[in-house]
């Protein structure tokens, strides 16, 4: 059986420009804190990558803090400061705030936005907020690459992001401040990255976030996610083609060009994620980090559907090299487990 890999906002695929940049690290051996000249050639690759991850973001005059990953960012950025947010957000984020924002027709609404966190894109259905200008904290881990970004003019305070969702490797991600600005550090020890985050830094993965991070915003500034807005919109209308009942969420609002969320009344997510597994597909029933667990991410349910709904929602998430043939064989296959099991229910 050939293999269709659609959960790309889970986690994607390693970048060829990740793996070439993380095998040329693995030859730098000194330790970026030491003083010797191995010392200096990893501290040297450490803020070239420092510095290329700054320019892809627009945020040349701000400070990178280098973290295991969007999770260890978000609960740096967030940690102690009672700040406010709505139901759509991670669970990194929702473990550190109050859920006092609203969401009308999938915008989030923001009365005081330095008080507040909003994310720039949800991982679950692909939704895009405007972001408020003094906005406290956002979390760009789902649309970091996907749709344009500044840090320069996004006029927010805090921003994290994850190298895995980009094309990257796991275990690495960042959190972007201002310069100077003061962190409460959670982990503590030896003092790196500038006092905010203690423990050796991990030199591979770092160099590889940073090519990664490159090639996305190229991919970005080329067009090439239009093309794969356009597969997502085939994927819908093949989809809405085959069961007019199916509920696509978020069509109205901005998205992601890679996300397609839809919902099967009366077939559970979970079971839909089984079938296309045993399909050939790999699709997702919402976020990595709640898919599969008893308690479900708010996401639905500030989106106004009930729990019945909400738990017959699918995800699928497509990737830069996605091509047309998956999209098509996918709703095909879908399609047809669908009639199926609306055909069982009904008998």
């Amino acid at each position: 059986m050939m293999r269709c890999y659609l959960d790309h906002n889970a986690t994607t695929p390693l970048r060829p420009e990740a793996r070439a940049a993380m095998v040329a690290a693995m030859d730098v051996v000194g330790n970026p804190s030491s003083v010797h000249s191995e010392g200096r050639a990893a501290k040297r690759l450490l803020e070239q990558s420092r510095g290329a991850l700054a320019e892809a973001l627009g945020a040349g005059n701000a400070d990178i803090v280098f973290t295991s990953g969007a999770t260890e960012a978000a609960a740096l950025a967030l940690a102690g400061r009672g700040l406010m947010a709505s139901r759509l957000e991670h669970a990194a984020v929702a473990a550190w705030v109050t859920p006092d924002l609203a969401v009308v027709d999938g915008a989030v609404q923001v009365p005081d936005p330095g008080r507040s966190a909003v994310q720039l894109a949800n991982s679950e259905t692909g939704i895009v907020q405007e972001l408020p200008q003094g906005l406290a904290v956002s979390d760009l881990t789902q649309g970091f690459g996907k749709v344009p970004f500044s840090y320069a003019w996004a006029g927010v305070e805090s921003v994290f992001l994850s190298a895995h969702k980009c094309g990257g490797p796991k275990g690495v991600g960042a959190l972007i401040v201002p310069q100077g600005f003061d962190l409460a550090a959670q982990m503590r020890g030896g003092g790196q990255e500038m006092g905010r985050r203690s423990g050796t830094e991990n030199l591979i993965a770092i160099a590889g976030f940073a090519a990664a991070a490159r090639a996305v915003q190229r991919d970005l500034t080329d067009g090439r996610w239009d093309r794969v807005a356009q597969l997502r919109n085939i994927l819908e209308k093949a989809i809405e083609t085959a069961d007019n009942e199916t509920i696509l969420v978020g069509k109205a609002s901005p998205r992601l060009p890679n996300t397609a969320c839809f919902i099967a009344s009366g077939w559970k997510g979970e079971t839909q994620v089984m079938a296309m597994d045993l399909a050939g597909f790999a699709v997702s029933a919402g976020s990595a980090c709640s898919s599969g667990k008893v308690r479900r991410s708010g996401v639905m349910a500030a989106l106004g559907y009930d729990d019945d709904l909400g738990a017959c929602a699918l995800r699928v998430s497509l990737g830069i090299d996605t091509t047309e043939d998956e999209i098509l064989r996918f709703a095909e296959a879908w399609s047809g487990k669908r009639a199926k099991q609306k055909a069982a229910a009904a008998a």
